[in-house]
């Protein structure tokens, strides 16, 4: 009986989706491959891209007739403003910092330049969505260089005077081939950890919300796709199913985002390693030419990037929409008025310092803040080394270092420490040398080689 209704409900999908994108198409014309040029030559004059990423606020910078604010200028805020500035609409981008970019900036420092979050990206292969949607941002101007196929080193602990590692290889078939010959035996389990990978699932964001709604309070979601049963099973738990072998159950979640295995999703961590299956790449030029080439699509729709702009409060309306922010300088408080505004500052800055104490208080926004909390901090120690290459020894290879094989336990005893304990009991270390993976970076700025 089930199965001719699951039929049904399938068809009612597709028919959503195909109305969904015949409506959209009809309304606007975003993406465009006349919007692309050919790559123009890396800017490396400090003042042409001080003028662009560093461009301060003042009221008088700020464009009339806004359709949009957004609070923030990491690359999800960047990519709302740009998409919005490509539908014709004028957006500007409010930056408490003094730099755009977000986690996509760059400092330099004693003539070493460093990046602070983007340390490789995959799914950038020729004809990848990801890889079609960055085109789209920055006209076709951000460049990436791909890395050696043995792009990561998983160290873990100490046995018999050495360190035990596991090197991570692309490649639609060679990552899994790697694996097989490091990890005797566990064949079968590494077979059915690369197909659950690639399992795929409905999109309920594409779909009528009446739809999605009805679904999740059904329970047809699982019957539709094992994607949302992966995505609520924990990742421990999943892999005490697939094999014994601690090393494997390790590496099946070495790429660490501040959650222990056991309280962290399967499908986000299978999700991460896929990521990198088709390569890794770093952008040509550094980190900061992600912000550098989508702020120019930007202004170009008479929006604007500002930074130094701290927002102080999300204006509300008489209907209690939101209306605008204002923007703290020194003691002097800026109202900026716009019909929506996108916050990309995080949800508890958004919730619990932006809106209105009522509006906080409010059951549902306390209901939906209670579903999330803050994952484990981290700090970066920046290196600056002078030589070459060759003399250094360095490669683009990134390396994660933990002091055993069970993560969980790694992470649960090293949350119970003390400040004064943490010192001598770093559980992880990942390091990585963005200079040796950049081949424009000894000509910008030769002789110096970063790391953290």
């Amino acid at each position: 009986m089930w199965w001719w209704m699951l039929g049904l409900l399938a068809c009612v999908l597709l028919l959503a989706v195909v109305i969904f994108f015949l409506t959209a198409g009809r309304r606007y014309k975003v993406f465009s491959e006349k919007s692309l040029r050919p790559p123009a030559p890396l800017v490396t004059d400090s003042r042409q891209r001080d003028d662009r990423l560093k461009r301060g606020f003042r009221e008088d910078r700020v464009p009339p007739a806004l359709d949009a604010v957004v609070i923030g200028s990491g690359v999800g805020g960047l990519t709302a403003a740009a998409l919005l500035s490509k539908a014709g609409k004028r957006v500007v981008v409010l930056e408490q910092h003094d730099q755009a970019g977000g986690c996509t900036h760059t400092f330099q420092n004693k003539g070493f330049e460093f990046d602070v979050g983007i340390h490789y990206l995959g799914q950038l292969h020729e004809g990848s969505m990801l890889r079609v949607a960055l085109d789209q941002i920055t006209e076709g101007q951000l460049q990436f260089t791909r890395l050696e196929q043995h792009f990561d080193t998983l160290i873990l602990g100490q046995r018999d005077q050495r360190r035990w590692g596991y090197h991570i290889h692309a490649g639609k078939t060679e990552m899994a081939d790697s694996l097989k010959k490091q990890f005797p035996g566990e064949e079968e389990a590494i077979d059915e950890f690369m197909r659950l990978m690639k399992v795929e699932g409905t999109t309920l964001k594409i779909i009528p919300y009446w739809l999605a709604s009805f679904l999740v309070r059904s329970g047809l979601l699982d019957r539709i796709s094992s994607v949302f049963r992966l995505a609520a099973t924990n990742h421990s738990e999943m892999m005490s199913r697939l094999t014994k072998n601690k090393d494997l159950k390790a590496l099946s979640a070495y790429l660490f985002y501040g959650v222990p295995p056991k309280d962290s999703s399967f499908l986000i961590n299978a999700l991460l390693l896929h990521h990198y299956k088709r390569g890794a790449y770093y952008p040509r030029g550094g980190a900061s030419e992600f912000a550098f080439h989508i702020i120019p699509v930007i202004q170009r729709a008479g929006g604007a990037v500002l930074v130094r702009a701290p927002v102080h409060r999300i204006l509300l309306n008489q209907q209690g929409k939101a209306s605008g922010v204002t923007v703290l300088k020194g003691q002097e408080e800026f109202e900026i008025h716009a019909p929506v505004v996108i916050s990309n500052a995080g949800i508890f800055n958004t919730f619990q310092k932006f809106l209105p104490q009522p509006v906080q208080d409010k059951p549902e926004i306390q209901s939906l803040l209670g579903l999330v909390r803050h994952g484990m901090g981290s700090f970066l120690v920046f290196v600056g080394l002078d030589g070459t290459k060759e003399e250094l020894g360095i490669v683009s290879t990134n390396f994660w270092m933990y002091k055993d094989n069970d993560l969980d336990t790694l992470m649960e005893r090293y949350s119970s420490l003390s400040r004064e304990q943490v010192l001598g009991n770093i559980p992880m270390m990942f390091i990585t040398f963005p200079s040796a993976k950049d081949p424009t970076s000894n000509v910008r700025h030769p002789g110096n080689w970063c790391t953290y």
